[in-house]
């Protein structure tokens, strides 16, 4: 694909994402505020599908993965023992010519000169560090003794409680705590629709490990991740592991991997697993002088875990479920012409709306009533849709360019008045083929259950 068409496919599911209500720029009316995204509706649904889906792979389908929730604010002796206040900071490089501010990494060069990306200009000030954290203050006074941060990361949190978690989960090594939240970055230049945004949420897992096993871990977990993205709708061919240099890992990780997808705008990171030995446990027992170990009932051995680290974007992941989902394809309207039809393919199990439920008529009030009761009964068990206005064929294209992928429609058959045998059964309409056929309305939750979870 052309970068210019990847650039239109990248504008019209930018469109799509503030049309049909997934994302809006934060304080918009206000002329927004760069960086910071809002989620509609539909966004809302599609992230929490998303999260919960997260969480029940990694916590309540295994034995060894205990969840918390840690708070955004920590103390600032946290962020001081993690290295993060010293040293969590990008390199700043200003354009004098259009006053840009810049990512150092974000520079082109040309001809063996370093240029802006945004008007070329080569007056450039040298980088500078920039520290990504956003201070605040706890507390009445603003003085040094009430400064802290909106965490960076939520990884902190698990290390700062494994104490406290190891002893109420009872659990054994190797053992993981899980933690979606959000985190706050100050990030220099927020680009890319949602990609790199100030405000953000990550599912994380920390797997505690013996020293032996960290690098075994890290393939298993490298292989556990790529599954997952492929059970939300992510082909394998679109996603890419970087196996991250000597140089660019952080000090202490002994291996990291980033799982990276092919946007629009180019491949990009959606997760990375490190194992990141016993760096950050051993920083905070040290600063703290609280032990962190783990006692071996077996061995009687008393020992600092290791930790392998899958971390995932929310916010990356979502927008990777869209630009996958998104497709335009050729479908008959209500008197058979072909029109260009918009469509959100995601997996069931992430679309935000499963169903459609569609009376034939609204004048019809048996058509209308009938709807409503198969609503009633689907509605505890799936987020469903009821729509009477405009013809049939308006209303499926309605819920396709949203990505509901199934669409129940009431019609003459379900009150048996053509055919007595079709009486209570409904249209079963699939999304991505368009195929229909005759289900049972006492059926509908046995076909559609395994099709969604």
């Amino acid at each position: 694909m052309s970068t210019a068409s990847d650039s239109q496919r990248m504008e019209k599911i930018v469109s799509l994402c503030k049309r049909r209500g997934f994302i809006f720029q934060s304080s918009e009316i206000y002329g927004g505020l760069n960086g910071l995204w809002d989620y509609g509706p539909l966004g809302v649904e599609l992230k929490r599908n998303l999260k919960n889906y997260w969480w029940r792979v990694m916590v309540h389908e295994r034995d060894d993965v205990a969840g918390m929730d840690g708070s955004i604010l920590m103390n600032r002796a946290v962020w001081k023992a993690s290295g993060h206040e010293d040293t969590f900071s990008d390199p700043m490089v200003d354009c004098r010519s259009c006053k840009a501010r810049l990512r150092a990494d974000q520079l082109v060069e040309k001809k063996g000169a370093k240029q802006c990306p945004v008007c070329g200009g080569k007056d450039l000030t040298e980088p500078r560090s920039f520290n990504l954290m956003f201070k605040t203050y706890v507390g009445a006074t603003e003085d040094e003794s009430s400064v802290t941060y909106l965490r960076p990361e939520t990884a902190q949190a698990i290390f700062v409680q494994f104490k406290n978690i190891l002893d109420v989960s009872r659990k054994k090594l190797p053992f993981g705590i899980a933690q979606i939240g959000k985190a706050f970055r100050n990030e220099i230049n927020p680009r890319n629709f949602t990609f790199r945004s100030r405000e953000f949420e990550q599912m994380e897992l920390e797997y505690f490990c013996r020293a032996e096993d960290g690098m075994k871990l890290l393939e298993y977990w490298k292989e556990e991740r790529l599954k997952f993205y492929e059970n939300i709708g992510i082909p394998r061919s679109k996603l890419h592991v970087l196996t991250v240099p000597d140089e660019e890992r952080a000090f202490y990780s002994k291996g990291t991997y980033d799982i990276e997808y092919d946007f629009p705008f180019g491949r990009q990171e959606l997760e990375g697993v490190a194992y990141r030995t016993d760096y950050d446990l051993s920083q905070h027992q040290k600063a703290s002088g609280k032990s962190l170990e783990y006692f071996d009932e077996e061995t009687k051995q008393k020992f600092i875990p290791h930790v392998v680290e899958p971390s995932a974007g929310v916010d990356r992941t979502v927008l990777a479920l869209i630009c996958e989902a998104y497709s335009e394809d050729q479908a008959p309207d209500e008197k058979g012409k072909m029109e260009t039809r918009m469509v959100l393919r995601f997996h069931p199990r992430i679309a935000p709306i499963k169903c459609g439920v569609f009376p034939l008529l609204k004048n019809n009030e048996q058509l209308v009533a009938k709807a409503k009761e198969i609503v009633d009964l689907l509605r505890p068990h799936m987020f469903v849709f009821y729509d009477e206005g405009g013809a049939i064929g308006r209303r499926y294209r309605r819920q396709d360019e949203i990505g509901t992928p199934f669409g129940i429609t009431v019609d003459f058959e379900t009150l048996g008045e053509k055919d007595s045998a079709l009486r209570d059964s409904v249209t079963l309409r699939e999304r991505d083929s368009m195929k229909q056929e005759r289900v049972a309305i006492d059926s509908l939750l046995d076909v559609l259950l395994p099709k969604i979870y």
